[in-house]
C-alpha cells in the first residue's frame, strides 16, 4: 500500500485545471526532486504523446497524462513490491481514483506483463489492470517510452534497448525482460509509424 507521506492532490482535480495538468502537478511532486533524470524522461515521454495527438484523438489527454504519470511508480514513498508499474498505478487507483484508462495504461506500459512475469507478478497485474482495449493507445504510450532517453531527448527504439540493457545488465530481471519484449516494442514501434503516415502525422 503506498505510504501516507506521498502526494495526495485531489483527483478529478480541484486546483488543476485538467486531468493533464493534474498529471502533470503530482509527477512533478513525486519525481522532480527525488529523481530528477527519471522526472526529465517522464516530460520527455509526455512532450512525445502531445505529437501523437493527432493519432490519439479524443483519447490525447488519456496518452499525455499516462505519459507523464508512467514512472510515478519508482518514487520511493511508492516503491512497495519494487515493480513500479503495478506500484504506481495502484497509488493512482487506490489514493486518487483517477481514471481508469490512464490507471491501466500505467499498469501496462511498455510490455510490463513480460517483465511482471519475470518477477513473479504476472497474475496480480493482469487481474488488477487488465490490458487497455486501444491497441493504438498502448502502442502510442510504448513508442514514447521506447523513443525518449533517460534524459528525455529523442532516440531510436534500437539505442533505446541498448542503452536498458547496458545500466542494468543482460542477466538482471530487467535485461532479460528487455531482450523478451524486444519483438514487441519494435512491433509497436512500427504500428505508431504505420498509423502516423497513414494520417499524414510527422513524428
Amino acid at each position: 500500500m503506498p505510504k501516507t507521506s506521498s502526494p495526495s492532490l485531489p483527483y478529478p482535480p480541484q486546483v488543476a485545471t485538467t486531468k493533464v495538468d493534474w498529471a502533470y502537478e503530482l509527477a512533478g511532486e513525486l519525481l522532480s526532486s527525488s529523481l530528477p533524470r527519471r522526472w526529465a524522461h517522464s516530460q520527455g515521454v509526455a512532450a512525445c504523446a502531445q505529437t501523437l495527438a493527432p493519432l490519439a484523438g479524443n483519447s490525447a489527454e488519456v496518452l499525455e497524462a499516462a505519459a507523464v504519470l508512467h514512472d510515478i511508480g519508482y518514487a520511493p514513498p511508492l516503491a512497495s513490491t519494487g515493480f513500479h508499474p503495478l506500484d504506481g498505478a495502484r497509488y493512482l487507483r487506490d489514493v486518487h481514483g483517477a481514471e481508469g484508462r490512464v490507471v491501466r495504461l500505467v499498469a501496462n506500459h511498455s510490455c510490463a506483463l513480460l517483465e511482471a512475469a519475470e518477477r513473479g507478478l504476472r497474475t496480480e497485474l493482469a487481474d488488477e489492470f487488465p490490458l487497455l482495449d486501444d491497441p493504438l493507445l498502448v502502442d502510442a504510450l510504448v513508442y514514447c517510452d521506447m523513443t525518449t532517453t533517460p534524459d528525455g531527448r529523442r532516440t531510436t527504439p534500437h539505442e533505446r534497448l541498448q542503452e536498458i540493457l547496458g545500466r542494468y545488465g543482460e542477466d538482471s530481471v530487467v535485461g532479460r525482460f528487455i531482450r523478451r519484449a524486444a519483438p514487441h516494442i519494435h512491433a509497436s514501434v512500427d504500428r505508431v509509424r504505420a498509423a502516423a503516415v497513414e494520417a499524414g502525422v510527422e513524428l
